[in-house]
């Protein structure tokens, strides 16, 4: 997307000198640091403010994100080793007293940006664990359907705390469910809070209708600080593909207008955007978010560079005089969550979290645009040897007793190294817990589509490379039927029909399959939908002799059509018994057009007797989490249908079957499957349907939304 442009454009001022820019940020990052230990070496009986130490939560936080940021531009040893002696002291772990509700707040998530940031410098694994787990937790919550009525996001502080961590988690593990988790609760809080006129975000639902004094609407400079530099974050790591990526460029675009046009002469904002007059004094916290925003937006294309150039370098000069003698930023708004007024005594971590960032954007402000996303550092290979086992350097002046026991411990390093199995050295399939990458590189990346590929579909293919699958797809559902080839891997494979996760409008399967990882989420969708020894999606079999009898996997196919508007396909399978001495066999063919979830099915069963036949058609009970699926049954519209419970690695998957309700004898259940039962003549066609959803795609995202559908949609049970 191009760069927003603004009126009033003005020649190029002077830029600042990179080097004087970071060298004015990274004294003030030290003086913070050396402020924090001298907190940890005296501390207070009772803490008072301007003496809290530091912890994990979003106060230190924000300082942390600044903190790294800077020492990968410019190594500060002491700024470094305190970040990394922090996140270990608190053994990467996050706030939050057990209790649900805190384990899904936002603020408590915020630190996992210094956790990430030390797994790129250390690629050890631990230091994201505890944040793996947090997050995986909170998923659910993100995307919970139906859409609840209160927020997990319910204040605008929380887009700045959570959102990047989730999408930086995904550029690190290569998972995308905490991106588009992450998507679900940011558009949910925006149509919340989001004030369409000013451009601007409510900082909760308390503030969409409160007035100040003098009748302005509430709009607090830190509160929209933390979206837009948010924002920053999150578009930083988002994918240039991502499906809703230019709904982020567009808000941050639209907001970075009206904030530019709100700063005030001395370069600074006031606490209370809209009314200046409540509180005249200046506020640097939210000034060092806004010049931070803005900033990246111009570094990175976002925003046109003649148009925000002077706003930034007003708002940098302007904070630039609020520095104390120490060099840590004065004049911050404590922590609250409405404006008040502010002290030049007064600073905070996270407002110098914010001037780190500020510093850093401008001070690349002299070199050429960089597109986005960045490109994350690929962390070390971990080294065994340097980690916490290295040797410990004996003191020359060392007792004879200190020698001994230095050379007990180092030989009982040693047999650690010798004796103790270690999964990356003998687990031939090691593969990392924080990366969806295996050690050996066993599973390739998923390759992109192409421009020309990126179009709706309907595509079949006999897939001889997985075991003789067929795979089926349209733009809305996937679907995979097992071949002769699979029996001979696993036996007794069966003829159930599996169904996929698809989160795209064009073809996904074939290039999922190539990965040898097709049961991860790469960013299309996955297979995690559970069939293994039942029906899986519409599979069929006689209902005889109270159970169940099922054929083998198809023993022959034919490709009918492969698209783009249809792809069609049959297949027969060879004779299967049913009770004692008949016997069946069938050709069934399948047809998927666009614009669908239904698969139309016509089989033609015969056997070596004449009486009918009671075929049942089956949704597996099989699921991925922990409990029963929610089942629809209507006999008069001759339908079953299924919603899964939540998995909280992937979601949630809907499935049904409908069949011409003048052919039903009743609707039941083995052991293995909810069926459908209908009288069939042999030697005679009839019609089915099949279909499923995904509620992390794009069509049905509630079990309420996918009901209505299957129970709504006109089909077609005419013979053909």
């Amino acid at each position: 997307m191009a760069a927003a442009q603004s009126p009033g454009a003005v020649l190029e001022p002077a830029l600042p000198a990179r080097q004087e820019v970071l060298t004015i940020v990274a004294r003030s990052a030290s003086a913070e640091v050396a402020r924090l230990k001298d907190i940890e070496a005296n501390p207070s009986p009772t803490p008072v403010r301007g003496r809290w130490p530091v912890n994990t939560n979003w106060i230190s936080a924000t300082f942390f994100v600044g903190a790294m940021k800077l020492v990968d531009v410019q190594p500060v040893p002491e700024i470094l080793d305190f970040s990394l002696r922090t996140a270990r002291r608190f053994n990467y772990a996050h706030q939050g007293d057990g209790a649900p509700v805190h384990l899904i707040n936002a603020d408590d998530q915020a630190i996992g940006d210094l956790y990430q940031a030390i797994y790129l410098r250390t690629g050890s694994p631990g230091t994201l664990l505890p944040l793996k787990q947090r997050l995986d937790y909170t998923l659910p919550y993100l995307t919970f359907t139906p859409q609840p009525e209160r927020l997990v996001w319910w204040w605008c502080d929380s887009l700045f705390m959570a959102p990047p961590v989730l999408a930086r988690m995904s550029a690190i593990t290569g998972d995308p469910k905490y991106l588009y988790a992450m998507d679900v609760q940011w558009w949910r809080t925006y149509e919340k809070l989001y004030d369409r006129e000013q451009h601007l975000y409510a900082r909760d639902a308390r503030f969409i209708d409160r007035r100040s004094a003098n009748g302005k609407k509430i709009f607090w400079a830190r509160g929209e600080g933390w979206v837009l530099a948010g924002l920053s974050r999150v578009l930083e790591v988002m994918p240039a593909d991502f499906p809703t990526r230019p709904r982020y460029v567009a808000l941050f675009q639209e907001m970075a207008a009206r904030v530019a046009s709100l700063q005030q002469d001395d370069g600074l904002w006031r606490a209370s955007l809209l009314d200046t007059q409540a509180f005249p004094e200046p506020e640097t916290s939210g000034t060092a978010f806004f010049t931070y925003a803005l900033a990246f937006g111009i570094n990175h294309g976002l925003l046109d560079r003649s148009a925000y150039l002077p706003t930034v370098l007003k708002g940098w000069a302007g904070l630039n005089r609020y520095l104390l003698p120490s060099g840590i930023l004065g004049q911050v708004q404590s922590a609250g969550d409405q404006p008040v007024p502010t002290k030049l005594e007064t600073t905070a971590l996270y407002a110098s979290g914010g001037f780190i960032l500020a510093g850093l954007e401008v001070a690349e402000l002299g070199k050429p645009v960089t597109r986005l996303p960045i490109t994350l550092p690929a962390p070390p290979a971990l080294d065994y040897h340097a980690s916490d086992m290295a040797d410990i350097p004996v003191p020359p002046d060392a007792t004879p007793d200190v020698r001994r026991e230095l050379t007990r411990r180092a030989a009982e390093r040693q047999a650690v190294q010798d004796l103790a199995f270690d999964p990356m050295v003998h687990d031939p399939d090691y593969r990392s817990p924080v990366a969806m990458k295996w050690v050996g590189g066993k599973p390739a990346p998923l390759v992109p589509p192409t421009e020309a590929e990126r179009v709706p579909r309907a595509t079949v293919r006999f897939a001889p490379d997985r075991f003789d699958d067929i795979l089926w797809e349209n733009d809305r559902v996937a679907h995979r039927l097992y071949g002769p080839a699979l029996q001979k891997v696993e036996p007794p494979s069966g003829s159930g029909i599996d169904a996929w996760a698809k989160r795209v409008r064009w073809p996904f399967m074939d290039r999922q399959l190539k990965t040898g990882a097709y049961h991860n989420d790469q960013g299309e969708g996955l297979d995690y939908y559970n069939v293994k020894g039942t029906r899986g999606v519409g599979g069929l079999g006689i209902w005889a002799e109270d159970k169940l009898w099922v054929s083998r996997n198809w023993a022959s196919h034919r490709i009918l059509k492969n698209g783009p508007d249809i792809a069609s396909f049959q297949v027969d399978y060879a004779p299967w018994p049913v009770g004692t001495g008949r016997k069946v066999w069938e050709t069934r063919t399948f047809t998927l057009p666009l614009g669908t979830n239904f698969t139309r099915l016509q089989s033609l069963i015969h056997s070596d007797q004449p009486d009918d036949l009671i075929v049942a058609i089956g949704l597996g009970k099989g699921t991925t989490a922990p409990g029963a699926a929610s089942l629809l049954a209507d006999k008069d519209k001759g339908l079953i249908a299924l919603w899964e419970p939540t998995d909280p690695a992937h979601g949630a998957m809907g499935t049904v079957v409908r069949v011409d309700p003048a052919m039903v004898v009743d609707i039941g259940a083995d052991g293995e499957n909810h069926l459908i039962r209908i009288r069939v003549k042999p030697g005679k066609p009839f019609v089915y349907y099949i279909g499923s959803t995904w509620d992390r795609g794009l069509d049905f995202n509630s079990r309420t939304a996918w009901e209505a559908y299957v129970s709504g949609e006109k089909l077609d049970f005419t013979v053909q």
